[in-house]
């Protein structure tokens, strides 16, 4: 199946990271249609980086950013869709380095019906501190440094025999998730009443699940790596955790407040 597939990238103020992301980018097997950035209101550097690449891709590099007024992911995400031109969207955060068949990987596996999870391999602070002075990203499953080694190794023989609930949405995570786009926009994208870290992702999983889309898990394949970070601010965390369990039991497959918003907005 010929998949139009759009690479879709969240950050904030860590151009050091975004970099790394983009080293990553260039060693890809297969590159996906286009790169979209997702800026929650970083300053003039991560900008500049992303112009300097331009150059360096084949494909468009489109840069969507809105002014910084506190922690609003789940706004600019929708935004971002919005300028979106393929038909399945590979999600990961702006702290992740890609294997080397990442992209390839996921355009393997995407299927109708199907959300993704993919594999993410932590690294710990000593290697992240590492790799952003070296810029070294090649990574070995025997790295010190690497954790979680099983999610953080690429074994495709393997990787079949890791199946998971198809209906579990509970443990998620944005930073490595890919969703045909007519599929978020059925259940209106990112719930934007969720502000502040947490829970945007499984809520928005919780939905698709509720809304007949199944949850597909890939282990030891579409590997990346995350730079360590010290935490975000979990002050709105038990609030959308709360919104999160109130989708799950009462099966909302629609949010009043999401990508259809942001869209009347503009």
């Amino acid at each position: 199946m010929q998949v139009r597939a759009s690479l879709l990238i969240s950050t904030y103020n860590w151009p050091e990271a975004l970099d790394l992301v983009f080293r990553s980018l260039l060693l890809q097997k297969k590159l996906p249609l286009e790169i979209v950035i997702a800026d929650d209101g970083s300053g003039s550097e991560t900008r500049t980086l992303i112009d300097s690449y331009r150059n360096q891709f084949s494909i468009p590099i489109k840069h969507v950013w809105h002014e910084d007024n506190d922690f609003r992911k789940t706004i600019i995400m929708n935004q971002a869709v919005q300028q979106i031109d393929g038909d399945y969207i590979i999600q990961i955060d702006g702290d992740m380095i890609l294997h080397p068949r990442f992209i390839e990987d996921h355009l393997q596996q995407a299927q109708p019906g199907f959300f993704i999870k993919g594999s993410r391999g932590m690294l710990s602070k000593e290697k992240s501190e590492e790799i952003l002075r070296t810029k070294h990203i090649q990574m070995s499953p025997f790295d010190k440094g690497l954790k979680s080694k099983i999610n953080g190794t690429r074994f495709t023989f393997a990787s079949r025999f890791f199946y998971g609930d198809p209906k579990k949405t509970s443990d998620l995570r944005g930073c490595n998730f890919a969703v045909w786009k007519k599929d978020f926009i059925a259940v209106n994208g990112y719930n934007n009443s969720l502000t502040g870290w947490g829970h945007e992702d499984i809520e928005l999983a919780a939905r698709l699940v509720n809304s007949g889309i199944k949850r597909k898990q890939l282990k030891m394949m579409a590997v990346c790596y995350h730079l360590y970070h010290p935490l975000n601010s979990r002050q709105q965390e038990d609030s959308n955790y709360r919104v999160y369990e109130n989708a799950v039991e009462k099966k909302i497959e629609y949010c009043e407040n999401g990508y259809l918003q942001v869209l009347k907005t503009e």
